[in-house]
């Protein structure tokens, strides 16, 4: 199986059983992410250096208008999308076997963490794992130390208020917060 296919695979939703050869592969890319993270998070790197390894990781060309303030962390790296003029502040955590795609114009705030994967709730098999994707629309602000849980979808415009979790979509032009993220307000259409 190529890499190409083991991430569709991922991305599908089917169970990934431990110490199968779909583990072995997850682990090995998990391996190519961890180095790549390292070299982004241990060294200054100009807005431009940044750029190209993020693009690396993701095996995608990033615009001139990303950003990224590094620690940036991930499992995986290689499915996530990300829109143009996205910003991505410290410390995110993007666990991204079931994909995690980012609009455009978007704003990411420190220390959000995106997951993509449940365990099995069975105790004789809960190392057993499903991928379900996260998907951010355009001109999404997510506030600091926000978690956005598997299957996840956030609307056009929305905001998610800082410290929140999100276990369920988020309506365009949508003000949530809380843990559960909870509808504050709507956005006026301008």
């Amino acid at each position: 199986m190529t890499d190409k296919e083991f991430l569709e695979y991922t991305v599908s939703g089917t169970k990934i059983i431990a110490g199968s050869p779909m583990y072995e592969i997850m682990h090995r890319l998990s391996q190519r992410a961890l180095k790549l993270t390292s070299q982004i998070n241990n060294a200054y790197h100009s807005p431009s250096e940044l750029r190209e390894l993020m693009s690396e990781l993701i095996g995608q060309t990033l615009d001139e208008g990303f950003g990224l303030f590094p620690p940036f962390y991930t499992d995986c790296g290689m499915n996530i999308t990300v829109g143009k003029a996205t910003f991505i502040n410290m410390g995110c955590k993007f666990q991204d076997w079931g994909g995690i795609t980012i609009g455009s114009n978007c704003l990411i705030g420190h220390n959000c963490t995106i997951c993509t994967v449940n365990h099995n709730p069975e105790p004789e098999s809960r190392v057993n794992m499903s991928c379900q994707p996260v998907v951010i629309g355009d001109r999404v602000w997510i506030g600091a130390n926000v978690t956005i849980l598997p299957g996840v979808r956030i609307g056009f415009g929305a905001i998610v208020g800082a410290g929140s979790v999100v276990t369920k979509d988020v309506e365009p032009l949508t003000i949530v917060a809380g843990n559960p993220a909870r509808v504050i307000k709507r956005i006026e259409d301008r």
